[in-house]
């Protein structure tokens, strides 16, 4: 009998791609046969980073289709690649599912897509073919899109997704409260855009009710309350490499081994460790004053100041800054992120929050100072701080800037207070029962994969595993 044939799609951002990159390997070792599908321009980033060295053989197959855009244009403005996404993908994907099962003797048996890919639901659908639906971000960042229509209905934003007020959003109390001008797709400065993300959103829950599986990257030790909100979606994470002993794939960039031995020449729980991921941009007086801030710290840090992190064309430093700090500061243009959070010499994650991030560092037991920049960011700070209590917010001063003086002060009152670790060390110790064998994420992850192995083509029934 063929093996069963899964055909992947993430979101061509790096946070969407690296965790559906890992559920994709976690299929592959269990002798599930994958295809994930990058745009052209991800392709080449993500084959260039080591993936032919991770040994999946012809199990796990990259491909790639394009996005609608020349190789040169510029894919940061976020509207102009979601409709020429839209306009461009899904004939392709189509077209790529009918050649795979015309010259190959392993037809494509599922889809999982990433749920903001909701069209590539409706291609397999179209196709008679099995369909699950993947949420890389927080559940209550999702809670938000799968009520869409009550946001309308209570005048909290218009039919095209513009929000009307400045209103404080809690769909449930123990969800962390959201402006309006939060919400994932309202988080733009111009309405166009705004508009566009928004009718992602309604054809990415419409879609969601084509699916026979919704699964989340997340787990009900985390968000237990959103997922009682909806118990129709079920979670299998966190999806980390580490929990497997594996390297994390699906990298953009290329990492930086050598700041692992740097961390091995530190004393214990002394290092901040600095990264704000793949989207966040700073203005060079933020920039300065963050450089300023973990100087007058007077701690070792490591920093991840990736390429394009400035809105600079360069990258520039105060004067004298790097003779002043010396070897105490090392800065890399990117990190291995979950080797970094797992080094005993790490004291705290300064952090933009993204989810990725916020588990890594929560599966890891590390205090966060939080400075969300971007849509689910500022859900995920708040769980942080106001309700997991593993970590403090960095405040902006009336000019809108994280002083050096609120870093330092920051940096000094987390690791004075022994409160916030204690804290960090007990979420770990729950949210990784739920990933181990019997744990509740486990359980859903094993149970979604033999519903994968069922070459049968009509569905079976599943339900999400209680606590």
């Amino acid at each position: 009998m063929a093996k069963p044939h899964v055909l992947v799609i993430p979101y061509p951002a790096q946070g969407h791609v690296i965790p559906i990159m890992e559920l994709g390997q976690r299929l592959v070792k269990q002798g599930v046969r994958v295809t994930f599908v990058n745009t052209e321009v991800n392709h080449k980033l993500v084959t260039s980073n080591c993936l032919v060295k991770d040994g999946f053989g012809d199990l796990m197959q990259m491909v790639s289709i394009p996005d609608g855009l020349e190789p040169w244009e510029d894919r940061s403005d976020l509207c102009k690649l979601t409709l020429s996404i839209l306009q461009t993908m899904p004939r392709k994907l189509e077209e790529l599912i009918e050649t795979i099962n015309k010259e190959d003797k392993s037809k494509v048996t599922c889809v999982i897509a990433d749920d903001v890919m909701g069209w590539a639901i409706q291609v397999a659908k179209k196709m008679g073919i099995r369909r699950a639906a993947f949420w890389p971000a927080s559940v209550a960042s999702l809670a938000s899109v799968l009520s869409f229509q009550k946001l309308i209905d209570e005048g909290i934003i218009n039919k095209n997704g513009i929000p009307l007020n400045d209103n404080i959003i809690q769909l449930s109390e123990t969800i962390p409260p959201i402006k309006s001008g939060n919400l994932a797709w309202a988080c733009f400065e111009d309405s166009a855009t705004v508009e566009a993300f928004f009718q992602v959103v309604v054809q990415a829950v419409e879609a969601s009710r084509l699916t026979e599986w919704f699964i989340c990257n997340s787990s009900h030790e985390l968000e237990a309350a959103a997922f009682n909100l909806f118990p129709n979606l079920l979670p299998i994470g966190p999806l980390l490499a580490s929990n497997r002993l594996a390297d994390q794939t699906g990298h953009f960039w290329q990492e930086d081994r050598a700041c692992l031995e740097w961390l091995d020449q530190q004393p214990a729980c002394s290092v901040i460790y600095i990264a704000f991921g793949s989207f966040t941009i700073f203005n060079q007086t933020q920039f300065e004053e963050l450089a300023l801030g973990l100087e007058l710290s007077n701690r070792p840090f490591l920093w991840v100041v990736r390429p394009g992190m400035t809105k600079e064309t360069t990258v520039a430093y105060p004067d004298g800054y790097m003779d002043r700090v010396g070897s105490r500061g090392k800065i890399v243009s990117w990190a291995s992120q979950q080797k970094v959070l797992a080094h005993p010499s790490v004291a705290c994650f300064m952090s933009h929050c993204g989810w990725n991030s916020t588990l890594e560092g929560v599966t890891n037991g590390v205090p966060f100072l939080c400075w969300p920049y971007f849509s689910d960011q500022f859900h995920n700070a708040t769980y942080v701080c106001d309700i997991w209590r593993t970590g403090l917010g960095l405040e902006k001063d009336e000019a809108g800037i994280i002083t050096r003086g609120e870093i330092k002060s920051k940096v000094e009152r987390l690791l004075s207070d022994k409160k916030f670790i204690e804290k960090a060390l007990d979420i770990k110790e729950n949210v990784t029962s739920s990933v181990s064998k019997g744990g509740c994420s486990h359980k859903n992850l094993n149970n979604f994969v033999d519903w994968i192995q069922k070459n049968d083509a009509d569905a079976i029934d599943h339900q999400p595993d209680s606590m």
